[in-house]
């Protein structure tokens, strides 16, 4: 059994603007900054042995957060990448919608197979993160581990967990910083816990955290 600490990355301005981010790197903005911050501070008696996180800056900068508390190095891994959306990618949602209709329908409608021009389909993108989360726990069974990537990660697991088919519209909230709870028996991860963001209800110390952050940039 493998016990796994799931996370998506803080905010950026792309994630507030709804821009489709993919594998293009945008750093944190300064409320991204503070959530992971808290987010650190919430899990300092959490007996984490390894800390992975997909190379875009986003999610590494979010795990730094975490691991220096442990002081634990992080494994950088670019199979936990967001999907890549090829040729929509830093867009808007209404943008791609005015200027990709075909790409839009088929993002909105979840078609598994339809594949965006330079990118990866959804049933592809799925195959990726199951296959190499699956390879991550089975290196460190017993042990607890933290990984930090992106919101289609998130969800990726979340179906492969609950045996929810890709076509199938989404019912969970995907939060940056929120804390998910898995374990990987060798064969199926199970849900322990879903969505936690309870380090982020403390708005004062969030709000200091990002003046703090904001005024040494």
């Amino acid at each position: 059994m493998t016990s796994i600490l799931l996370v998506r990355h803080g905010e950026t301005d792309w994630n507030k603007e709804r821009r489709l981010q993919g594998h293009i790197d945008i750093p944190l903005n300064s409320q991204g900054v503070a959530q992971a911050a808290l987010l650190g501070q919430a899990l300092v008696q959490e007996k984490i042995t390894v800390v992975y996180s997909s190379d875009l800056s986003r999610a590494y900068d979010t795990a730094n957060a975490i691991a220096h508390h442990h002081a634990l190095p992080i494994f950088m891994d670019s199979t936990l990448r967001e999907r890549h959306y090829g040729s929509v990618q830093g867009l808007t949602y209404a943008e791609i919608e005015e200027r990709y209709p075909q790409n839009y329908a088929a993002w909105q409608s979840r078609d598994p197979d339809f594949q965006p021009e330079g990118g990866e389909s959804l049933r592809d993108f799925q195959n990726r993160v199951t296959t190499n989360i699956e390879r991550i726990a089975k290196q460190h069974v017993g042990q607890k581990i933290l990984i930090v990537a992106h919101g289609g990660v998130l969800d990726c697991l979340y179906r492969a967990a609950q045996n929810i088919d890709l076509a199938e519209k989404r019912k969970i909230d995907l939060f940056n910083t929120s804390l998910n709870r898995l374990i990987f028996d060798g064969t199926v991860f199970h849900i322990e816990a879903w969505g936690d963001i309870s380090h982020l209800q403390n708005q004062t110390a969030l709000d200091e955290i990002e003046i703090k952050t904001a005024a040494s940039s």
